[in-house]
């Protein structure tokens, strides 16, 4: 069980949040990967925490879909099928599309060159087939872009999508060769959302979205 929690979190406030943001981070670029057990006293050891926060951040990651209990033992951590896969996506074309649509009129264009930053790492991360950063990057892209429609619970919702996710949908899109086409599609909404184009920010969301239902069901893009 190998992975960073970065800075000290008993130095921080809200350890409960602290320590799934920590979980929840390693969880879903692979770090921890499906099947490993968690135990609550090793865990708040590895924080130097106690047991409270740690025990509380995995049942709310249990919510999540992103570990199971195991009785008498700890919890493990989920793997995700590619039925959920499929299924998560769909979902997410119904809320994604329509928020770059509405956010298109009122982008504030001084957000331009922070959103094209993240672009960038995107596609770094997909040239240089680096999962991890293309992930990292690809969350914090849409979560910001979501975040500035005013609307926390969307953010959430969109958020935890994604999340549920996890690296299996990279590692897909990756050998089937389609991870720099979606990492140029950030770029192409960012042109659409400067524009205050609608139509084109909803399209290609849309599209964004939409073309991994075909690769994780193992069937040839549509579009």
């Amino acid at each position: 069980m190998a992975f960073s929690i970065g800075a000290d979190v008993a130095s921080r406030p809200s350890l409960r949040a602290q320590v799934e943001r920590a979980l929840s981070a390693a969880i879903v670029s692979g770090q921890l990967e499906p099947g490993e057990l968690l135990t609550v006293p090793t865990l708040a050891v590895k924080f130097e925490v106690s047991a409270t926060p740690v025990r509380e951040a995995l049942l709310d990651l249990a919510h999540r879909g992103l570990v199971e209990p195991v009785r008498n033992k700890g919890f493990r951590v989920t793997a995700v099928s590619d039925a959920e896969l499929e299924s998560l996506a769909k979902i997410r074309l119904l809320l994604e599309p329509p928020s770059m649509r509405d956010l298109a009129p009122n982008f504030d264009l001084e957000r331009e060159a922070e959103m094209r930053e993240l672009a960038d790492r995107i596609t770094q991360g997909a040239k240089e087939v680096d999962l991890k950063l293309y992930l990292e990057a690809d969350v914090e892209f849409h979560s910001r872009l979501t975040s500035m429609l005013g609307n926390p619970l969307l953010t959430q919702l969109v958020d935890d999508l994604r999340t549920r996710a996890r690296l299996t949908n990279l590692q897909r899109m990756a050998e089937s060769g389609h991870l720099d086409a979606s990492a140029a599609e950030h770029h192409e909404l960012v042109d659409a959302l400067v524009a205050h184009d609608m139509e084109l920010a909803e399209e290609i969301m849309r599209r964004h979205v939409g073309h991994t239902v075909g690769i994780w069901a193992g069937r040839a893009e549509t579009e």
